[in-house]
């Protein structure tokens, strides 16, 4: 189906379309999913496991924090662009199906939750967070990292560039929770830009699918 929603909207695909694309039989599909919806999510579920694996570093508990922040969400990035129309599909589709809802909002809070264990475990980030609810902050820097990712995927400036993408994300979280500045990685290097999507211009937190 990632095919098809890089050619198509979510909403306007049909199951048949879906079992011309895939070469199976609608008694093979109904086997397995119950409706179109349950492919994307499926999909989703994939994307966001490797987005899990690609905020490693950081959850690691890493001695340079930036430099783990910067590898995450470059990871993050790159996942994104590689899996651009069915995350693109999911964020815009989420609030219109129960299904959809649960879904992204169970995956979302896997980042939420991921993050609220490295934070509270770690020192200097209670220090500097001072009291802050770290629920709160984790949920706003792991849905400040879904939203940038998607704008980036439909090719939204300023985050068609994807150095862009990474230096901003970088520099959110490093000084939201260490106080410390995270300078661009390269400055000298000419801007990175994801490919153009259907109709959309080029294509959360570290390694955040969301």
């Amino acid at each position: 189906m990632s095919g098809l929603l890089a050619e198509r909207a979510f909403a306007d695909l049909s199951v048949a379309e879906i079992l011309t694309a895939a070469g199976v039989s609608r008694g093979t599909f109904y086997f397995y999913f119950d409706s179109k919806h349950d492919v994307l999510a499926e999909l989703v579920r994939r994307a966001v496991a490797q987005g899990l694996d690609a905020a490693g570093p950081w959850l690691a508990h890493p001695e340079d924090k930036t430099a783990a922040l910067r590898q995450g969400t470059l990871a993050g990035a790159r996942l994104w662009q590689a899996s651009a129309p069915v995350l693109r599909a999911i964020v815009e589709n989420w609030r219109n199906e129960p299904r959809l809802t649960a879904l992204w909002l169970q995956q979302m809070q896997l980042f939420t939750d991921a993050a609220v264990t490295q934070i509270s475990a770690d020192p200097q980030a209670l220090a500097h967070l001072a009291g802050q609810s770290i629920d709160g902050v984790a949920s706003a820097l792991t849905w400040l990292g879904e939203r940038v990712y998607y704008l980036a995927a439909c090719g939204t400036p300023p985050f068609d560039d994807e150095s862009v993408v990474i230096d901003t994300l970088v520099h959110v979280w490093a000084s939201t929770l260490y106080g410390l500045a995270a300078p661009p990685a390269d400055l000298s290097r000419p801007p990175t830009r994801p490919g153009p999507g259907p109709g959309r211009g080029s294509a959360s937190g570290p390694g955040s699918a969301g």
